[in-house]
């Protein structure tokens, strides 16, 4: 018996459904080639009414290849390993920091991704010269602080500079992208957004100084892509 038992038969299935939700958007780093070997991670809010919600995330140090939905371990929001085969991933404690400090969000991705990566090891923004960035970002790409993995320094750090951007993503400084969405699918399209211009910026710059997007600009495009676009 595991704590899962204890709970309602709903949030089990809840569970089980982010099980293999997240083991599927695992799939989606390597294919859009955001990680290499064991890097990276995604992880799913499971909400449990009137209780402490969960967070379903990878193992820690296992390989793309392997992973299944019974592989994916739960955890609560302290980090602590509820049920699972393995331990999670060394990424948890950040996670489940911004679950706790962020109740609107449903999703978190960290990924290793090359341009983004190399952003933040120059401890630079990405600035949003792109009407494509201001759709998804609403404004640049903002650079977190540096922080050790490990303990929740680096939740803190994702926290902290997001509670005051309408970005979905941070690259914290010396290490890589962070993302943010609803649910873990808004995280990981985040993650290759935040890769794709990061990649398209860096090759402009070394054509010549980007044009930038003049800040009402930047405010009509986003409430257009957030609010008009797509099926709603």
């Amino acid at each position: 018996m595991t704590a899962l038992d204890n709970l309602p038969p709903e949030v089990r299935d809840d569970v089980a459904r982010a099980r293999e939700k997240v083991a599927r958007l695992h799939a989606e780093l390597p294919r859009w080639g955001l990680v290499v070997w064991t890097a990276g991670n995604v992880s799913e809010r499971v909400r449990v009414p009137g209780g402490e919600d969960l967070l379903v995330i990878k193992p820690s140090g296992v390989t793309y290849d392997e992973l299944t939905p019974e592989s994916m371990v739960v955890c609560d929001l302290d980090a602590n390993l509820v049920d699972g085969d393995r331990g999670p991933s060394s990424d948890t404690a950040a996670h489940a920091y911004v679950y706790r400090h962020m109740p609107e969000i449903g999703g978190v991705v960290h990924t290793h991704s090359t341009y983004a990566t190399a952003w933040a090891a120059r401890g630079e923004e990405i600035p949003c010269v792109l009407t494509m960035m201001a759709d998804e970002f609403g404004g640049p790409v903002p650079i977190g602080p540096f922080a050790l993995i490990g303990d929740d320094s680096i939740g803190r750090g994702i926290v902290e500079t997001l509670s005051d951007s309408r970005s979905p993503a941070v690259l914290m400084r010396n290490h890589g992208p962070f993302t943010i969405g609803r649910d873990a699918t808004a995280a990981v399209k985040a993650a290759v957004m935040v890769e794709e211009v990061a990649r398209t910026i860096h090759i402009s710059r070394q054509l010549g100084e980007p044009v930038p997007i003049a800040a009402e600009h930047i405010d009509s495009l986003y409430a257009r892509y957030q609010n008009v676009y797509g099926q709603h």
